[in-house]
């Protein structure tokens, strides 16, 4: 799996990469087709970060989740938790309908 950690407005340090890239590392516990991550930080207005993370998967669309705080590293957690979500639903859906032939 391929991720990507750049930043808008806002230097990406090592810290931030490491803590990012780890995040979204533990997404394809979730589901196994993930292909390549993108995370962007992005500084906002005042003291507000925006992250937006982009997961490309086999067979579907991307995922998109995003997320605005004032502490980047918990708006980097709300963001993952989003995509956790997604990902955990998509893989319920997709195994129903697998094992349910009257669809």
């Amino acid at each position: 799996m391929e991720i990507t950690v750049s930043g808008k407005h806002l230097d990406i340090t090592d810290p931030i990469r490491a803590y990012a890239m780890d995040k979204v590392g533990k997404l394809s516990k979730y589901y196994d087709h993930i292909q390549s991550v993108e995370v962007i930080a992005d500084k906002g207005q005042g003291t507000q970060f925006e992250i937006e993370m982009i997961v490309h998967v086999g067979r579907h669309d991307p995922f998109i989740a995003t997320s605005r705080g004032e502490d980047l590293y918990a708006t980097i957690d709300q963001a993952e938790s989003k995509l956790e979500r997604q990902l955990t639903d998509h893989k319920e859906k997709t195994k129903n309908h697998k094992h349910n032939p009257t669809r």
